[in-house]
């Protein structure tokens, strides 16, 4: 039945995507060839952190907006609200009260539409999105957003985690630091902008324990070394990014090798900073590899990553009946089974 209504459609697959997992709302319509339209709006929290409860409200005041506004932007590139084949969401990983508030959307437009539901997996659509725009086919990823930091690499029909965490994601670790410093959110490109103008090297724990990482214990020495020398802040923040970035590169670095990978992608939010950018490309050049990272844009979390693993998962035959579209706050990407890659 799939294959027929492809062929029904002129083998155009129109999918929209919803991502709300956190503090960005994000609503795009994606074919195989391009991202048609995307129409966004962030929650900005007032002070301190994410307010879960305060994102999901925000994502619920605005989720008419930013979906009228996509399908509107599709419309004027000459495609209309029927060819629309499925709509996608992000099943999880994320903040429950924003997942929810975004799944109970799609829902309701697959129903009124009449239209598959697909629930997608968030940080696979991370990677996806990254080798679709990169053109890589095979890397070993680095994804590094708020609460995750996890180097991965397809085997055998599922994305297998090599290394990651074992406390908070590298993102959370910077955020934190910035509240710190007295630092609105998003914390990190404040630290980043700090650490550019930073020349001395403060002393801060390095904590690689196999193939994982902790960064807890780094923002504690960050924050103790800057009551200690407020006048160092620049000196801090470099020497935080330093370390955090170092660990992650090495970890990397022992994933291609132990992989026998020559292609490597940096996905997520934290893949924006430049400076962990420039470490991972010169361990790549040093080892002969290939360096990706796909445009900023699709580095955040943004509804083209969700529509676009939701088309992936349409044409292999995968969707999500209603009654198994409950969000799962802890999804892990090695419980996704892989329908759209060959197995290897």
């Amino acid at each position: 039945m799939v294959k027929l209504f492809f062929l029904r459609k002129g083998f155009m697959t129109l999918i929209l995507g919803l991502e709300g997992t956190a503090w960005n709302l994000s609503a795009a319509v994606v074919s195989e060839e391009r991202v048609i339209y995307e129409a966004e709006s962030t929650y900005k929290p007032l002070h301190g952190g994410i307010h879960p409860r305060e994102a999901a409200q925000h994502h619920s005041s605005e989720l008419k907006s930013v979906v009228s506004r996509a399908l509107r932007g599709a419309e004027g590139e000459g495609y209309s609200l029927e060819e629309i084949d499925a709509i996608a969401f992000s099943q999880g990983p994320g903040m429950g009260p924003c997942l929810r508030t975004v799944a109970t959307a799609a829902r309701a437009l697959s129903i009124s539409l009449k239209k598959p539901l697909i629930g997608v997996n968030h940080c696979i659509a991370h990677i996806e999105v990254g080798r679709w725009r990169c053109g890589t086919k095979d890397p070993v990823v680095l994804y590094v957003s708020g609460a995750n930091s996890q180097v991965l690499a397809y085997r055998s029909g599922r994305y297998r985690i090599l290394g990651e965490t074992l406390d908070i994601g590298i993102g959370n670790a910077l955020d934190k630091f910035a509240r710190y410093l007295g630092l609105s959110h998003p914390g990190g490109p404040k630290i980043e902008e700090l650490a550019s103008k930073g020349t001395k090297y403060v002393y801060m724990p390095y904590v690689v324990k196999g193939m994982d990482l902790s960064f807890s214990g780094l923002t504690t020495a960050a924050k103790d070394a800057f009551d200690s020398h407020p006048e160092e802040k620049a000196d801090i923040c470099h020497s935080f990014q330093e370390t955090a970035f170092a660990m992650l590169t090495e970890v990397t670095e022992r994933a291609m090798a132990h992989c026998c990978k020559d292609d490597m992608l940096l996905a997520g939010g934290v893949g924006a900073n430049r400076r962990l950018r420039q470490m991972l490309q010169t361990m790549c050049r040093d080892r002969g590899a290939r360096f990706y990272v796909p445009e900023t844009k699709y580095l955040k979390d943004n509804g083209a990553m969700i529509a676009y693993l939701g088309l992936l998962m349409l044409k292999s035959g995968d969707t999500t009946p209603i009654e198994k579209s409950e969000v799962k706050p802890n999804y892990r990407p090695d419980d996704v089974e892989v329908t759209w890659r060959a197995v290897e």
